[in-house]
């Protein structure tokens, strides 16, 4: 199974990674971090496939995926 890191202090809630999952793993979060943004958070970690669309899509390099 895969697994999802998201570096929530280099997020900057652009959801471009929400946009680009097939199985919306990922969606907005509600916490805010310390530059007032708000990261995107895994959802459904059991739905990852490890494609890693997300992480090619994240303009801020805050997503790693492991398989």
């Amino acid at each position: 199974m895969a697994r999802i890191v998201i570096d929530a202090e280099r997020c900057k809630g652009c959801l471009l990674c929400c946009a680009a999952c097939p199985k919306e793993v990922i969606g907005p979060g509600k916490d805010i971090n310390s530059k007032g943004y708000n990261p995107v958070i895994v959802v459904l970690p059991e739905a990852c496939t490890g494609c890693a669309l997300c992480a090619k899509m994240c303009p801020d390099v805050a997503i790693r995926v492991w398989r």
